[in-house]
């Protein structure tokens, strides 16, 4: 399936000097690796953004949040945990970014949330409204909105038909364009196993999206 991510899913081979100086309080240094990050952070948090909140709060508002806390969190990183810098990072703008969601949206249910009858319904997640939005975003066929509507329910009810693990992987190697590796520590996986996950996820998304009106033109 073609992605609709620009972004490289490569960044550039971090410094780990530049962890240590920032860990004894070298701001520039912090500064230089959150920079590195920051396209594909951003990326991730607009695609993870619930979409009521989209019109309310900027991802550049997150990140700049999430450098905050991370600034004051960056002793607790530890190389030894094998857990990559970037993979901490994200870590802990996800963490900004969910707490962001209770704020606005758990507090404003009744005026956030008045569209949300069809996730509802179906029972989906979070990720699946934030996959189904991408595979909305990259159909280039021309819908009315009554299809568009029936494109997003159909999307909504195979998505929710899916192991929530096939999800998240889909939505981390496409959406979020990580590496296998990457995607493999965040959801405690071995790169092969990782690996075969996402090729059996991503193929049976695509024998199932083939059958909705307007997508079968994405493979």
């Amino acid at each position: 399936m073609s992605s609709p991510i620009l972004l490289s899913p490569r960044p550039d081979p971090l410094d780990d000097s530049l962890v240590q100086r920032a860990k004894l309080g070298d701001q520039l240094a912090l500064a230089e690796l959150f920079g590195r990050y920051r396209p594909r952070l951003r990326n991730m948090v607009a695609f993870r953004m619930d979409r009521h909140l989209q019109g309310r709060i900027d991802p550049s508002d997150v990140l700049q949040d999430a450098f905050i806390v991370l600034a004051d969190r960056l002793h607790e990183y530890v190389p030894e945990k094998k857990m990559t810098f970037f993979v901490w990072v994200r870590l802990v703008t996800m963490e900004r970014l969910l707490r962001l969601h209770r704020d606005h949206i758990q507090t404003q249910k009744r005026d956030a949330r008045r569209e949300l009858s069809i996730e509802q319904q179906l029972g989906t997640d979070a990720t699946s409204m934030s996959i189904a939005a991408g595979l909305l975003a990259s159909a280039t066929s021309a819908c009315n909105r009554m299809a568009r509507k029936e494109q997003r329910v159909a999307l909504l009810s195979l998505l929710a038909k899916m192991d929530e693990l096939d999800r998240e992987i889909i939505a981390l190697r496409i959406f979020e364009a990580l590496t296998n590796g990457e995607a493999a520590e965040i959801l405690g996986l071995t790169k092969q196993t990782a690996s075969k996950r996402f090729i059996r996820a991503i193929s049976r998304l695509r024998e199932e999206m083939v059958q909705i009106p307007g997508f079968a033109e994405l493979f």
